[in-house]
């Protein structure tokens, strides 16, 4: 009996846990576009991270390249004064098809170990043509 009664008590704890509840930010809006987006913008954040300009300026649509001098594109890759780089990536947002917005944290640490304080912006991806993504802002 005692024991029947804790099995009971164990179902309806899993039951009602949030481990078993599904969450509210589970799947609405993540579609293969979603994935596409945030791959592009992880790819270009990563070429950020490692300095690729190269790989950089790849990702990025014509229209960004304009919008952007060469030295501050320059400067936005250059390594500076940093010793280690590293970004967070947010949950992104449609704002039309096609065309997402991801939140992001850019971290620094300088050369005398000193932490730099984290740069908050955004990112914006769109596809470019038929299953090419591209940054058309810059953070």
């Amino acid at each position: 009996m005692v024991c029947s009664f804790l099995f009971l008590l164990l179902g309806l704890a899993l039951t009602l846990s949030p481990l078993s509840a599904k969450s509210k930010h589970s799947a609405p809006g993540l579609d293969r576009e979603y994935v596409a987006a945030l791959a592009c913008a992880n790819r270009f954040l990563t070429a950020w991270q490692t300095q690729d300009h190269e790989t950089g300026i790849l990702l990025l649509t014509d229209a960004a390249k304009h919008q952007i001098s060469e030295d501050r594109l320059q400067a936005f890759f250059a390594p500076g004064s940093a010793i280690q780089q590293g970004y967070e990536i947010s949950r992104g947002k449609k704002l039309k098809p096609g065309r997402y917005t991801f939140p992001v944290a850019l971290f620094e640490i300088g050369p005398d170990h000193k932490w730099v304080h984290p740069r908050f912006t955004q990112i914006i991806v769109v596809n470019s043509s038929k299953d090419d993504w591209a940054v058309d802002k810059l953070p």
